[in-house]
C-alpha cells in the first residue's frame, strides 16, 4: 500500500524531470538561435542589397574593408590636395570650403596662415592659376591612425610664366562617420604639415 510520501516523491520526481527538459529544451533553443544570428551577421557583413527596376532585391557582394582602405585613403588624400592646391580667382573659395571638410584644425591652421600671408589676395590680385598636375600619395596602413606622405606637383600661371613646384605633405588619417557629400571617404586628416616646397621647373 502507497503512502501519501511516496505519492509526492513520485510527484517532484516528475516535476524535476519535466523542468528539466524544460530548461535544456531552452538552453538548446538559445544556442541555436545565437549561432544562426552570428551566422546571419557575417553573412549581411559580406553582402550588400540593392533594389533593381523590378522590385527584386539583388545581393551584391562586397570587398573587405581592408582591400577598400588602400584605395580609400588614397582617393581621399587626392581629392583633398586637389581641393587645396588646385585653385584660382573664380574656385578658390568653393575648393577650401570642401577641402577643410576632409582634414582638422591642423589643416585650417594653415589655410588661415596663407590667408594671413595674402596667399589668397595675390590670387585675386594678379589672377593667378594653380593647377595640381599630379599627385604621389604613400599611406602606412598597419595600424591607425595611417601615416602618410604625399607629393604634389603643381604650376602656378603668372599669364607671361609658368613656375612648377613640387611639394611634400604628411600627416595621418583617422576613420570618422561618412558625411554626404561632405567626406564621403569617411576619413579625416590629421597633424597635416607642409614638409618641403622646391621649384623643380620654370619656363616663359
Amino acid at each position: 500500500m502507497k503512502t501519501p510520501y511516496e505519492n509526492i516523491y513520485s510527484l517532484l520526481k516528475q516535476n524535476r524531470f519535466i523542468v528539466l527538459s524544460v530548461v535544456i529544451s531552452s538552453a538548446s533553443v538559445a544556442i541555436v538561435s545565437v549561432f544562426m544570428v552570428v551566422h546571419l551577421y557575417n553573412k549581411s557583413v559580406n553582402n550588400a542589397y540593392m533594389v533593381n527596376t523590378d522590385g527584386h532585391v539583388i545581393p551584391l557582394q562586397l570587398v573587405s574593408q581592408k582591400e577598400n582602405l588602400e584605395v580609400e585613403t588614397k582617393a581621399h588624400l587626392e581629392l583633398f590636395h586637389t581641393y587645396f592646391y588646385n585653385i584660382d580667382a573664380s574656385n578658390y573659395e568653393k575648393n577650401l570650403s570642401k577641402a577643410l571638410w576632409l582634414g582638422d584644425s591642423t589643416v585650417d591652421a594653415i589655410y588661415r596662415q596663407k590667408k594671413s600671408d595674402g596667399v589668397y589676395n595675390r590670387l585675386l590680385q594678379y589672377s593667378l592659376v594653380q593647377r595640381v598636375i599630379r599627385i604621389e600619395s604613400n599611406v602606412d596602413l598597419q595600424k591607425e591612425p595611417y601615416r602618410f606622405e604625399c607629393i604634389v606637383l603643381f604650376e602656378i600661371n603668372r599669364g607671361t610664366m609658368v613656375d612648377t613646384y613640387e611639394l611634400t605633405t604628411t600627416g595621418s588619417l583617422i576613420h570618422v562617420e561618412r558625411n554626404f557629400p561632405n567626406n564621403t571617404h569617411g576619413l579625416l586628416i590629421t597633424n597635416f604639415f607642409e614638409k618641403t616646397l622646391k621649384k623643380s621647373v620654370a619656363s616663359n
